[in-house]
């Protein structure tokens, strides 16, 4: 069977934008001859919908999209994600679903059977699991149509399922001569092989050809990496669609050849999904440019590389606000930075402003010493100033601060913290590096001062990050291991750790969840981020950790 993977770039809530990509997808696999076309999971409502499918008239307006669409069908045939109604009268409302269209009509649903509640996923919530799992016969086959989640649960291949059932082992017990995975799978480092493995798994265990289409693009935090997959039925690989674009690729399942996975570069993958975040979450929420503060520093380049790449340097504003503590050189650097990349470039010294702070301020903090106050003051006069350039130009502001900032609180709230988007919020510091090296592998975009000073935020005098951190190898460390594999205090100290730094870094990473709570939405590119994936308490005490560890 020929069959067109249509990885396609969906809009959460634009049931109607969706529909038309999907009859352009149907009408361009017609014109090269396929027989099947297939689409990713829940294509009409774009994914995750969360709560807009409590609203009313949103779940009506996709079923609706899915017959027209079914109505333009013809002999070929299209598989779509969409949301159903629930055929039972107890349990949730809808249901995650699949549909065949062909020769006008729906010829058959089928229901996703694993429904995923952990990290950012929260199906449960909202769909009831199908009731049965059956093949659809179409084409003198029978297809073996699964669900992202459904595919995630293979006997054998997992230590410990999470689930009582294999989907896909039940579909081949039914008869199922192709297997057909329909998928929104989010990206995080290493996933895609990981991906890759396991579909093979699959096909090996079962000597079957599977295909899977996966979504692409950002929605919110989420990055979608596409990568879709289609292995014969000796495990060979017959197609594989790009990594972070969209693509449309036709695959003969008879196909015998191996094209051999390809795997990509850890670290230009990382680019590439924060480059797509950027630019999709700018264009679904309606902005057209961004500004963002550059201090000279590492973090504010390499965000404004991103931004660069991702919008379109004339759309981007980058601003140097110095104060008394800012070395000539930060401001020169940025503005090195800025020339590199052809981004807008404007100087707004704050120390007007921060003198008029103080000024303000003298009665109200008389008889105390100078401390972390006058220091947020300029953090917190610079975010005025960014949000008061959006709201003159309509710009999305673009927060800078990284993972390992974000994690020990050492940002401010309302002043680094500000912003629309937190580019880099899931990428620690030693990342941040590492991203710089990637960027600068061919022309030196980012000035050498950048990546050789040590990091410093510039608000006393002489101020080095090291002087209130450990060193970023270090804590990077720490923090993988703590938010990222959910070790135990016990289990980190058996890596070699200093206990006194240890429990100090978690108790950082504890006080300041007020912090993470308010800022702005990231982009999420490890297996943990902080965001919709974490949901810890910001009011709470740590008297379960034994007292030699607290």
């Amino acid at each position: 069977m020929k069959i067109a993977m249509a990885q396609i770039n969906t809009t959460v809530g634009d049931i109607r934008g969706n529909r038309d990509r999907v009859l352009g997808g149907m009408a361009e696999a017609q014109a090269i001859g396929a027989d099947l076309v297939v689409f990713p999971e829940l294509c009409l409502t774009g994914y995750p919908p969360r709560d807009l499918l409590s609203l009313h008239g949103f779940v009506e307006a996709n079923l609706q999209a899915l017959q027209e669409i079914g109505a333009h069908s013809g002999p070929m045939g299209a598989l779509i994600g969409f949301v159903d109604r629930n055929p039972k009268q107890e349990g949730k409302p809808f249901c995650n679903a699949a549909a065949l269209a062909s020769e006008g009509r729906i010829q058959g649903v089928v229901h996703k059977t694993l429904l995923p509640t952990y990290d950012v996923f929260d199906e449960d919530r909202y769909f009831e699991r199908g009731a049965d799992i059956r093949v659809v016969p179409f084409a003198g086959h029978v297809l073996g149509i699964s669900i992202c989640e459904d595919a995630w649960n293979s006997e054998g291949f997992w230590p410990k399922p999470l689930y009582p059932l294999d989907p896909i082992k039940k579909l081949v017990e039914k008869g199922a001569n192709l297997l057909i995975n329909l998928s929104a799978s989010p990206f995080e480092s290493e996933k895609p092989l990981f991906r890759y493995r396991m579909l093979r798994d699959h096909v090996l265990r079962h000597g079957l050809p599977i295909l899977y289409v996966n979504l692409v693009g950002g929605n919110d935090d989420l990055l979608f990496d596409g990568n879709s997959l289609a292995l014969g039925c000796h495990g060979n690989v017959i197609a594989q669609a790009k990594s972070f674009a969209e693509d449309f690729i036709l695959v003969d399942t008879e196909n015998v050849k191996d094209l051999g996975y390809t795997e990509g570069d850890e670290v230009a993958q990382l680019y590439q999904a924060l480059v797509m975040g950027t630019r999709d979450y700018a264009r679904k929420c309606g902005f057209r440019s961004a500004v963002l503060g550059l201090s000279g520093g590492i973090d504010s380049a390499v965000t404004a590389c991103i931004a660069a790449e991702a919008l379109g340097a004339k759309r981007v504003l980058g601003v140097a606000m110095p104060s008394r503590y800012s070395a000539e050189e930060s401001c020169e650097d940025a503005r090195m930075l800025a020339c590199n990349l052809g981004i807008g470039f404007e100087v707004i010294p704050i120390e007007p402003m921060f003198k008029e702070y103080r000024k303000s301020l003298a009665k109200a903090f008389a008889g105390r010493p100078v401390d972390t106050a006058e220091e947020n003051l300029q953090a917190r006069i610079r975010g005025n100033i960014l949000m008061a350039l959006s709201n003159k130009f309509g710009h999305l502001v673009l927060s800078t601060g990284n993972k390992s900032e974000l994690g020990v609180g050492y940002c401010t709230l309302y002043g680094d913290m500000a912003g629309g988007l937190a580019v880099i919020s899931d990428v620690p510091k030693t990342g941040v590096y590492r991203l710089a090296a990637y960027i600068n592998r061919e022309a030196r975009l980012i000035p050498e001062n950048t990546l050789t000073r040590p990091p410093t935020a510039e608000l006393r005098p002489n101020q080095k990050d090291q002087d209130s951190l450990p060193p970023y190898g270090i804590l990077d460390s720490i923090l993988r291991l703590r938010i990222e594999e959910h070790m135990s205090v016990d289990e980190i100290l058996k890596q070699g750790y200093d206990s006194s730094m240890v429990k100090e870094v978690l108790r950082m990473i504890q006080t300041n969840e007020y912090k993470r709570r308010q800022a702005a939405p990231g982009l999420k590119v490890t297996s943990r981020a902080f965001g919709t994936g974490r949901r810890m308490p910001v009011a709470m005490r740590s008297n379960w950790i034994p007292e030699n560890h607290a």
